[in-house]
């Protein structure tokens, strides 16, 4: 997301709401917007997200006021999002764009989540369970990705997003 950022000047990535507790270094606003389970739940109950699931045992939705201001304001709005997220976005945005980003391996995602540190075993379990499920519909996105090769990925991401904001001005 950062390379994202960089190299394409009106892209804006949301910045969702989730329950789960703050990892060391995260700030509330910037990685996240920390949520208690009633906000969260009001959230939900007000039509304020544009699309929220549970992984992992946390709740994590995107805000939708943000999301469509910065729509208005002729941004490219870009959401981190698992694969229960974006069949929302699509169904309430049908102009919404997929793209699905895939580890190289099953055991290279295992890896990485080990790498970090910040989970437990229970945890990575449940996170290669659900990997294993949103894996099942890569194909329904328009445009995979495998993350193999950071460069190469983030410059596959950036001709993508840029093909659509031409795509949507012309």
């Amino acid at each position: 997301m950062a390379r994202l950022l960089r190299a394409v000047p009106d892209a804006w990535v949301s910045v969702s709401v989730t329950t789960r507790v703050p990892r060391a270094g995260e700030v509330d606003g910037v990685h996240y917007h920390f949520a208690t389970d009633a906000e969260f739940q009001h959230l939900v109950d007000e039509d304020g997200l544009l699309e929220w699931a549970t992984y992992a045992g946390n709740r994590y939705g995107t805000p939708r006021a943000e999301v469509e201001e910065r729509m208005a304001q002729g941004d490219q709005v870009v959401l981190e999002i698992d694969v229960q997220g974006a069949f929302q976005v699509r169904e309430k945005m049908p102009q919404a764009h997929l793209v699905f980003v895939e580890p190289p391996s099953m055991e290279v995602l295992e890896a990485r989540l080990r790498g970090r540190g910040t989970e437990s075993d229970e945890v990575i379990a449940s996170r290669l369970r659900a990997a294993r499920v949103e894996l099942a519909r890569k194909m329904e996105y328009d445009v995979r990705l495998v993350n193999d090769d950071l460069d190469e990925a983030a410059d596959e991401l950036v001709r993508f997003v840029n093909e659509q904001a031409e795509g949507s001005r012309g």
